[in-house]
């Protein structure tokens, strides 16, 4: 079953209510991937379910994979052995991942929003691990920005290697969870590496961890000239206060 084409998402919780609100949470940003809630005992006790667990990976499987996230060690425990009830094949296709069970979470349903392949929504979710402390690599650094602070946003920025666009944010809400997530799907649609604010425009944590509010200069930058299109297509979304303005 699952979203054909898309990996599943499996949440296993000793509570009913924190696997029902996480799946809500990712809902939002990831309206058609498969997000299953196993939380609780078979009788609604705190505890988990192996055939709770065993049903979500059946329900999250389109056959593209599935990712299953755990909030404490006994549930990892019954994951593992739900697994262990699976034939090869299907084993093959699910990822117990060791990432916190929030950001995780939500990071590995919007890269199976986007479509990405399995191994790329587990680093989605194990970015997690990382995000918090000390902060994502991006690999890149922007640049067209003036040494005093100070860039013209209404136009594009030149720069020595590259192409910049500095825009302010127009959303009242400015940068939080929805908005980044529609933004990061719209980056994952471009082979192109780019850059918000110098984190990696693919990466939900990392440009949620950025906390930038309605105002805020926001610098979108590629350094692969290839990447204008992909630029200017997140400055647009941006521009646009992904509908929220």
């Amino acid at each position: 079953m699952g979203t054909p084409g898309k990996v599943g998402i499996v949440f296993v919780s000793h509570s009913a209510g924190i696997a029902d609100g996480l799946v809500q949470l990712a809902r939002q940003m990831a309206p058609t991937a498969t997000l299953f809630a196993a939380g609780g005992t078979d009788d609604g006790r705190i505890g988990t379910s192996f055939d709770l667990v065993t049903a979500g990976i059946a329900e999250a499987d389109s056959g593209s994979g599935v990712v299953v996230l755990c909030d404490l060690g006994s549930a990892i425990l019954t994951a593992e052995t739900a697994l262990d009830f699976l034939d090869d094949e299907s084993r093959d296709r699910v990822r117990i991942v060791d990432a916190p069970l929030v950001e995780g979470g939500v990071a590995a349903a919007v890269a199976a929003e986007s479509g990405d392949a399995l191994d790329r929504v587990v680093a989605a979710a194990e970015s997690a691990r990382w995000a918090a402390g000390d902060g994502e690599p991006t690999g890149a650094t922007v640049v067209g920005a003036n040494a005093g602070g100070t860039t013209d946003t209404a136009a594009p920025q030149p720069a020595a290697s590259g192409y910049t666009r500095s825009i302010r944010l127009v959303n009242s809400d400015g940068l939080h969870a929805r908005p980044a997530a529609e933004l990061v799907k719209l980056a994952s649609t471009f082979p192109q590496k780019v850059t918000v604010n110098g984190t990696d425009a693919k990466s939900l944590l990392g440009i949620m961890s950025l906390g930038l509010t309605k105002g805020a200069q926001v610098d979108i930058t590629s350094k692969d000239l290839s990447g204008r299109e992909a630029v200017d297509a997140l400055a647009a979304l941006a521009e646009s206060g992904f509908g929220e303005a």
